[in-house]
């Protein structure tokens, strides 16, 4: 069976409502750990297969958090991102869903995880 494992692991800072990350979009935030995440291990961007990337609450950030965030990263635009939109779980959803076209041998290189910005959220 093929072997999957995680090379390089980055997550967003946890702030508080209201708070000091209140100007940042989850767009931004997923940008931000996606290409740290590449940088941690000198990946071209080129060779991500496809990205993976929850967002709960996207209104107001545009179509396809996790695209626009993959593109903004530098990921190329002919490479899929797909937003998960799943309660408390959409980040581990996206993990999981990673793994399973890995192991499937649909993918390669996948980036995987959440990002959110609940200050952002309209209320």
């Amino acid at each position: 069976m093929k072997e999957v494992v995680i090379v390089s692991a980055v997550r967003t800072p946890i702030g508080s409502f209201g708070g000091g990350l209140k100007n940042i979009s989850a767009v931004e935030l997923g940008k931000i750990v996606i290409k740290n995440a590449m940088d941690r291990i000198s990946l071209d961007p080129k060779l991500v297969n496809e990205v993976f990337m929850g967002c709960v609450l996207q209104a107001g950030y545009g179509q396809g958090v996790a695209r626009q965030a993959s593109i903004h990263a530098g990921i190329p635009v002919e490479t899929p991102a797909t937003t998960i939109n799943m309660i408390c779980g959409s980040g581990l959803k996206s993990i999981s869903l990673a793994y399973q076209t890995i192991i499937s041998g649909y993918n390669d290189i996948v980036i995987a995880g959440g990002t959110e910005n609940m200050s952002m959220a309209p209320y």
